[in-house]
């Protein structure tokens, strides 16, 4: 029987000891529909047989307030499928997860705009989704505005913004909402050289400044050691190790060069 994701609770209430992000046991299935005629048969014919497609297996690991963890594997090994789930994008199959604290993530961040809505007005919206009040958003607005950097452009419609604005607007609204869990998936790419760099400044300062929790996905070995001395490794949807980063990374560049033989 599957056990739906927590709601997140604020980090304030945890108690000495109590991991701020939690996975008992959890699996995550998908069904595999051939076409979305046998999608839509299988709402009324149960005996129809659908492939299926187990993402995440048995996985168990808990974060405690302040660590930086980074999340290390092949494309497909089941990381991204664990971000949604912490998130809330999705749900366990089976299996338990707790998440105690505001998240912001950082995953794609040109997703969950309103097209007709303003860059301005998105603010408003997307504050209200991670759970500020107006009067927090309003106070945050000027350093969301400032570090988008994209002009006249905030007060435009976001279906006139290019892929680059909607993701530098994206970033600095997950970025500045004071989170308590931060989650990155390969988002500091995002945007020209000059605003990577600014991605990469504000992430630094949030861990040192602000003692958030972090969990990084990223296929970059250089970025992963300076941002977290933690590190898990997925294959198969299955955590093959926890324990030191550069533990991490080295089982998981392992089996990459096992691979290419």
């Amino acid at each position: 029987m599957a056990k739906k994701r927590r709601q997140p609770l604020a980090a304030e209430t945890l108690q000495p000891g109590e991991p701020i992000i939690e996975f008992k046991n959890v699996y995550k299935r998908y069904k595999l529909y051939a076409s979305n005629r046998q999608r839509l048969l299988s709402v009324f014919f149960k005996h129809i047989k659908i492939k299926t497609k187990d993402a995440v297996k048995d996985v168990s690991f808990s974060i405690q307030p302040g660590e930086a963890v980074a999340l290390v594997g092949s494309n497909g090994a089941g990381k991204s499928t664990i971000l949604k789930m912490i998130t809330g994008v999705c749900f366990p199959t089976s299996g338990e997860i707790d998440v105690r604290g505001r998240v912001s993530a950082l995953l794609e961040l040109t997703a969950g705009f309103e097209s007709e809505m303003t860059g301005r007005e998105n603010i408003y919206l997307r504050g209200t989704t991670l759970g500020l009040n107006k009067d927090e958003i309003k106070a945050l607005e000027p350093t969301i505005i400032e570090f988008a950097d994209i002009g006249e452009y905030i007060d435009q419609p976001v279906r006139s913004y290019s892929s680059g604005m909607k993701a530098r607007l994206g970033f600095a609204i997950n970025a500045n909402v004071q989170p308590e869990i931060l989650i990155v998936d390969e988002a500091l790419s995002v945007g020209d050289k000059n605003f990577k760099n600014k991605c990469l400044t504000k992430v630094r300062q949030l861990i040192a400044d602000e003692n958030i929790t972090l969990l990084l996905v990223t296929h970059n070995s250089n970025t992963a050691k300076e941002f977290c001395d933690r590190g898990i490794f997925i294959k198969s949807g299955s955590v093959q190790y926890d324990g030191p980063v550069d533990e991490a990374i080295e089982r998981y560049e392992s089996t990459i060069k096992k691979k290419k033989k």
